[in-house]
């Protein structure tokens, strides 16, 4: 029988990406054979695995669904405050689906989900540069000397960030679109701000080359086999 590492097992099943079946692991939250899992760990798919008591089983289907999420929702499963979450949104999906990567409770737009945790993981690595658009509504024009800053890198954190492509919107010059690789957290908000601007309100309208066309917010769709396609093509 084939043993696979436990975090590749976890993402193989549906339940989250390899990064955050990591940290799952090192929480304690998950049993192998009724023993408390160490990270390094490999099994094999006739182990009891369990993630907070529940078992974990491969999904035979895998799925992909774009939402265009509202602001106000939180990008998790399930939120310990009982706020609304955007699985709160997905009514009709019966696949066990958790979002790749995130978007703040104050940021809306196109968010993917899945149970694909391998593919997820590689859209989300940095070494794949995968690109995210988004459009910032600033609390003031953005200058040329603060637009060659970021378009440069700018400092957060101590590290200088990737360069950026920034497009001044024609209608209103404090509306920004933004496209970046980078995947910290909070990031656009705090690229602004490390160049004195403020971010007031943001949307995603791109990702990894796919685009909202249309779908209204707080709806979802799947996405077709096409699609998938093209964002496996992103990670090789």
């Amino acid at each position: 029988m084939q043993r696979i590492r436990l975090q590749k097992y976890l993402a193989e099943c549906g339940v989250c990406s390899r990064r955050r079946a990591e940290e799952l692991i090192a929480e304690g939250r998950v049993t192998v054979n009724g023993i408390v899992a160490a990270i390094g760990v490999s099994v094999v798919f006739e182990d009891d695995v369990r993630l907070g008591g529940k078992s974990v089983k491969p999904e035979r289907r895998r799925v992909w669904v774009m939402l265009n999420k509202p602001d106000g929702y939180i990008t998790s499963a399930k939120d310990q405050f009982g706020r609304k979450t955007v699985l709160d949104l997905l009514e009709g999906v019966s696949e066990r689906i958790f979002p790749v990567g995130r978007l703040d409770y104050d940021t809306k737009g196109l968010l993917l989900l899945t149970n694909d945790g391998d593919l997820a993981n590689k859209l989300l690595h940095p070494k794949y540069n995968v690109e995210k658009k988004y459009v910032a509504s600033l609390s003031r024009k953005l200058d040329e000397e603060a637009l060659t800053n970021l378009q440069n890198g700018v400092i957060v954190d101590g590290r200088v960030t990737k360069p950026t492509r920034i497009a001044v919107m024609i209608n209103d010059d404090r509306d920004v679109e933004i496209t970046i690789t980078e995947g910290r957290n909070r990031i656009v908000r705090r690229l602004f701000a490390a160049v004195g601007n403020k971010v007031v309100k943001l949307e995603r309208v791109g990702l990894a080359g796919l685009v909202l066309n249309g779908l209204e917010e707080g709806k979802y769709r799947f996405l077709t086999k096409n699609e998938v396609d093209e964002l496996r093509k992103l990670s090789l």
